[in-house]
């Protein structure tokens, strides 16, 4: 069940969160036992650092540009590009420049 956003509406996801200096901001839209989906927005050099999912992790950005680590591979996504980081396998993300991203983890 969809909580945090107006059903039935036209939403630009990427509005859903501003900025703020000095964070990372979360808004959670779904989360059960088969999956979570969570808007973010980072202030560009704020990150959430190296940690593991129980699930496989979408992450697609929605605006500006991100660095995801994913074991030892580097990757850095723009808007509209998507990438899947998989259960258990350590990853982090970084703000390369002010960004935003949907975050999807299914379990």
């Amino acid at each position: 069940m969809y909580k945090n956003i107006e059903k039935q509406t036209m939403l630009n996801l990427k509005d859903l969160v501003e900025y703020q200096e000095g964070q990372v901001v979360s808004k959670t839209l779904v989360q059960n036992d088969y999956v979570s989906m969570t808007i973010f927005s980072f202030d560009k050099g704020e990150e959430i650092s190296t940690h593991a999912a129980g699930g496989d992790a979408m992450v697609t950005v929605l605006e500006g540009k991100g660095r995801f680590t994913v074991a030892d591979d580097v990757f850095y996504l723009k808007a509209g590009q998507t990438l899947i980081m998989p259960k258990d396998i350590p990853h982090a993300v970084y703000g390369e420049e002010k960004f935003k991203m949907q975050l999807v983890v299914s379990y």
